[in-house]
């Protein structure tokens, strides 16, 4: 098995994930959530503080989370910005 040496490396790997989540995603009319906000949520909520993650449990949690979470997350992160140029 090939060695994942870095977050890019890893990024590449689980981008067939990524990309499947976002067809579905814009088939929900979600289509302002992009592959980034699934890479970002999940680096947050899912995997920072997990132990013995594996390719497959990754793709799990990329594939089976709930469209309303990344949506939520998505508009989190656009109210954040707007509130950091209005200051």
């Amino acid at each position: 098995m090939e060695k994942i040496r870095s977050q890019k490396d890893l990024y590449m790997k689980l981008l067939p994930a990524l990309r499947t989540k976002k067809h579905e995603l814009d088939a929900a009319n979600l289509k302002f959530i992009r592959e980034i906000d699934i890479w970002n949520y999940n680096k947050l909520y899912n995997w920072r503080d997990a132990n013995g993650l594996t390719l497959a449990s990754m793709v799990d949690n990329i594939l089976n989370t709930p469209n309303a979470l990344y949506a939520d997350y998505k508009i989190e992160q656009i109210k954040k910005s707007d509130e950091n140029e209005n200051n």
